[in-house]
């Protein structure tokens, strides 16, 4: 069977697929880029760790989308002689090197925030309130922008870089909490801005593993949901000369899926009639499903042993 990347229709759909991801991570890239400035600017001035910390965690997110995008870019790679099912891993990969850094950048800010709270200093000035409500604007249309072309994609990595701009934006959230207290209850109360750092890392750590089981399902080839899996057999069965199917196995690489089915035909077919049918199945679910990278259909002669059939 011929490799799903090599026609035109879906070479078309992966350089959508790559092109609309590296887009949208480069789009973060700028935004994190100018966000870290303004806010560790803005925390130096103001006197709001919490800010400063907010603005460290927007540069590790520049590295961190620059992985992504790398992931993305090498995810895309063709196939080749050493790497028959193509370097989708790539973007798994990218995932979980950001999930540990997103896991990593969480200890880091909570470390600095103990420090923080046991120093005495000054309380924020209220002009970080203003930049904070800022931030956290542009950071949540951000995770919304992103996350929804990751859903569209079908990319882990896109995903998780979402979830960066969603924890940034929780961080902001938990400072602009801990400087209001500060400022509203006065002398006292201006470790709140250290103790709302250090809530927000509780955040980023929460996020950070989660997204680490993502990504490692997804390099560990996780059956990508129950519901896929029995559309596949449903659509499969769809063509007349199919009597059944006996294995029915799906995994995720990069933007798209490789399937492999055990399809069970007329026992009195001959191999041609077989491999037909085979290629009318392969036909029909990449007709039905925009992502799939390849499908390779195994036939069995009808019937086969009790207890090994799939069914619908």
């Amino acid at each position: 069977m011929e490799n799903f990347i090599s026609t035109s229709k879906e070479k078309t759909q992966l350089e959508h697929a790559t092109s609309t991801g590296l887009r949208s991570t480069l789009k973060g890239v700028f935004a994190n880029v100018f966000l870290a400035i303004i806010k560790i600017l803005s925390g130096v001035v103001g006197n709001s760790y919490a800010l400063i910390a907010d603005g460290i965690e927007s540069l590790l997110d520049v590295f961190s989308s620059i992985i992504v995008w790398t992931g993305i870019k090498i995810a895309a790679t063709p196939a080749d002689d050493r790497h028959h099912y193509g370097h989708g891993k790539a973007e798994s990969l990218a995932a979980l090197v950001v999930s540990l850094a997103l896991l990593a950048a969480a200890v880091g800010l909570a470390i600095e925030s103990v420090r923080e709270i046991s120093e005495p200093h000054h309380a924020p000035a209220p002009f970080t309130l203003i930049v904070l409500i800022i931030v956290v604007g542009i950071k949540e249309t951000l995770f919304r922008q992103i996350d929804n072309v990751s859903e569209q994609i079908g990319s882990v990595a896109l995903k998780v870089d979402a979830w960066h701009h969603r924890s940034d934006a929780l961080t902001s959230v938990a400072a602009f909490i801990g400087i209001s207290v500060a400022l509203l209850f006065g002398e006292g109360y201006e470790m709140a801005d250290d103790i709302a750092a250090l809530a927000a890392c509780g955040i980023i750590a929460f996020n950070g593993a989660r997204l680490l089981r993502i990504s490692i399902a997804d390099i560990m080839d996780e059956v990508p949901s129950l519901e896929m899996e029995q559309q596949v057999i449903s659509i499969a069965n769809e063509i007349s000369d199919v009597l059944g199917i006996e294995t029915c196995r799906i995994r995720k690489s990069g933007f798209g899926y490789f399937i492999d089915l055990h399809i069970e035909v007329d026992e009195k077919l001959t191999v041609r009639d077989g491999h037909e049918i085979a290629h009318l199945v392969k036909d029909n679910l990449i007709a039905n499903f925009t992502n799939i990278i390849d499908v390779m259909v195994h036939v069995e002669p009808f019937p086969v042993k009790e207890g090994n059939r799939v069914e619908s």
